[in-house]
């Protein structure tokens, strides 16, 4: 160890280190691997010189310390990197133990000991340490790890960098909170000591700027759990602790944040029980409960289900078959659409629809079941006369100040299970037995043959050779993989595209579930890498398409989207509607002002123009190095060619992207 005379007048400000500094290096240095995670939260006290005590205490400006040769104080670490085990490589341990396979990240200067356990686990852990998946933009990460989850209910790992990367998060934490997606979101904070007293001390100007008196407070209110790491002894029980948030229902993100010195301290290696952090599981409803849904469905004449979330479980589109079949003119709506819920080759599916139709008010017993928005009361609401019954893993809407249903009884309950013990009560019932379904049958079937027939007539080309979404749907529905799985973002368009598509397998259509525009594009992405892993590893799983509107696209940042597709060779199929700018604005003004001087207004005057039109599938050809297929079309006579070459591409294992000219409202 050097002996260094330090006068505090004219050094660098590294070089300015006092006493506890270096002995706080000393200390952490010289103790047994036993004590070393004591050494690293702990600061040592500083020790005097026996000689000149008082005039060192009395004047800094000449001290005498020990100091390791080239280094600042306690800031680097002594430890060989092999023998080296930290509160970073336990938070990895921890995340790979409880069925974390992905980690999508975006680092900075909070990371150093993160970025050692990532280099140490993939070196000494391989087969057990999580795929990392550098993400270049924060949006995009998250929406990959939302999309993942979505598929196959497994969260992932976010990696973000201090507050501004959490903030980054932006658009993306709102819609795991509103869709319900279970992800687990991971940040460092700057550094809480800025003398060397700690490893992991700041060393960066920045870590003053980026120093905030909250950090979780940025995503408190979207997360079903925050919380700071503040020692490695039991990173373990934090990890599994907020994955147990985001796991029971109602799912959604959780947050961890851990400043340098935590994450780098050297701590004993440990292990969890895992069968001990499970989930908290949902039960079913109560047999009164039962009882009385039963026997209102089971008098109706005109029956209604409206689902919105609950096909996030696959078992469900069937069991809402079973009940369906077994009240023969139940019709169910999808007033969601995040999920595939009610296969459309059945009768009884009256495809989805955002808050208004006609069948709400004509229904005389309507079933809620995991959904949000069954109708907006100022545009469509129920009979009064009506028996409402609303199921729901949130029935409450605890995240939404502004929440009601009407309804007759509410239940928190799972809602497979709360189906099939009204199914059975049901084909129990004397009352339903004793009713003569065949007429409500043949009605059903009826008016599901002429709801088709009128959605085809719809989809035609127009006369001009120009063609809608709806046009374009059924073109791709044709010419896709029969179990393609739809990752869809056409918002105006969303109606046009799910009455094309008709979506009838468990987990084929997947929809935001939120409002923050953007997560289609790392979405399709984490869709893709899901069900490839569900299927036995790279180019196993399914045909993924994503359907984004344009002004969507734009906020997918494409630049990031397709250089990860091109750097982890995801191929995936994206479909641009493009008309030439956003319309929701227009929508959403004409519902409040039909008559007002926007709604004579021309798409420029109320800045919702995309004149000129960028170059969408160029963006992405640029992005993947000009490794991703860029197409355009804008006549109906040479869409299916078009659409034929696309889907062969990304068969073929190259990411395509078509720039589709759509006439809007159609």
């Amino acid at each position: 160890m050097a002996i260094t005379r330090i006068r505090g007048a004219g050094l660098a400000p590294a070089a300015a280190v006092w006493g506890r500094r270096a002995m706080a290096a000393t200390a952490a240095m010289s103790t047994s691997s036993s004590s070393r995670a004591q050494a690293a939260t702990t600061p040592a006290a500083p020790r005097r010189s026996s000689k000149n005590a008082s005039t060192a205490l009395g004047h800094p400006r000449q001290i005498a310390v020990d100091v390791p040769h080239k280094r600042y104080a306690s800031t680097q670490s002594s430890s060989p990197p092999r023998e080296m085990y930290t509160a970073s490589f336990a938070f990895f341990e921890a995340i790979w133990e409880a069925g974390i396979t992905h980690c999508f990240v975006n680092l900075g200067s909070d990371h150093p000991s993160i970025i050692e356990a990532m280099v140490k686990g993939h070196r000494e852990a391989k087969g057990k340490f999580p795929r990392i998946i550098t993400c270049p933009n924060e949006m995009v990460a998250m929406s990959m790890a939302d999309g993942y989850a979505r598929l196959t209910g497994k969260p992932q790992c976010v990696i973000v960098h201090v507050d501004v990367g959490t903030q980054g998060l932006g658009a993306a934490v709102h819609n795991a909170a509103t869709g319900r997606a279970p992800v687990f979101v991971f940040s460092g904070m700057s550094p809480f000591t800025l003398e060397g007293e700690l490893r992991g001390s700041r060393t960066e100007f920045i870590h003053w700027l980026q120093d905030v008196p909250d950090q979780k407070a940025i995503l408190g209110q979207y997360c079903r759990y925050t919380a700071e790491i503040k020692t490695g002894t039991n990173i373990k029980q934090m990890v599994n602790r907020a994955l147990q948030f985001a796991k029971s229902q109602p799912q959604g993100p959780v947050y961890l944040c851990g400043a340098r010195e935590v994450m780098e301290a050297d701590i004993e290696p440990y292990s969890l029980r895992q069968e001990h952090w499970d989930p908290v599981e949902l039960g079913g409803l109560p047999s009164k409960a039962v009882t009385a849904i039963a026997d209102a469905l089971a008098g109706a004449e005109k029956p209604l289900l409206i689902t919105g979330y609950a096909g996030r479980n696959h078992r469900i589109p069937q069991a809402l078959v079973d009940l369906a079949d077994t009240i023969k003119g139940l019709r169910v709506i999808d007033a969601g659409g995040s999920d595939m819920c009610f296969p459309a080759d059945h009768p009884g599916w009256l495809g989805l629809r955002y808050g208004a139709d006609a069948s709400i008010p004509d229904a005389d017993a309507i079933v809620v079941l995991d959904c949000d928005v069954p109708w907006i009361q100022t545009r469509c609401k129920p009979s009064p006369d009506a028996k409402i019954f609303h199921i729901d893993v949130d029935p409450l809407k605890e995240l939404m100040p502004l929440h009601y249903i009407q309804s007759d009884g509410r239940y928190r309950a799972d809602a497979l299970t709360a189906v099939e013990q009204v199914t059975a009560a049901l084909k129990a019932s004397e009352k339903l037995a004793a009713r003569d379904q065949s007429a409500a049958e043949k009605a059903r079937q009826e008016d599901h043959a002429a709801r088709l027939k009128a959605i085809e007539k719809a989809a035609g080309p127009l006369p001009d050779g120009t063609f809608g979404t709806g046009h374009l749907c059924r073109q791709l529905r044709s010419l896709c993989p029969e179990d393609t799985i739809w990752a869809v973002e056409a918002v105006t368009n969303t109606g046009f595209v799910h009455d094309n598509i008709q979506p009838t397998k468990p987990g084929s259509w997947i929809n935001c579930g939120g409002g923050g525009l953007g997560w289609s594009g790392g979405g399709a992405l984490g869709i893709k890498l899901a069900t490839d892993a569900e299927s036995g590893g790279k180019g196993k799983g399914k045909f993924v398409v994503q359907v984004v509107g344009d002004g969507t696209y734009l906020f997918t940042v494409p630049g990031s989207v397709y250089w990860i597709s091109k750097r982890y060779n995801i191929p995936v199929l994206t479909i641009v509607l493009n008309n030439k700018g956003w319309h929701a604005p227009r929508r959403s003004l004409l519902l409040v002002h039909p008559e007002g001087l926007g709604s004579k207004a021309s798409n420029e005057e109320i800045n919702i123009s995309f004149d000129p039109v960028p170059d969408y599938a160029g963006i992405a050809a640029a992005a993947g190095s000009g490794e991703v297929h860029a197409m355009k079309v804008e006549r109906a006579e040479d869409l299916e060619s078009v659409l034929r070459d696309a889907v062969a591409k990304v068969q073929g294992g190259q990411t395509t992207v078509v720039d589709c000219k759509v006439v809007p409202d159609c």
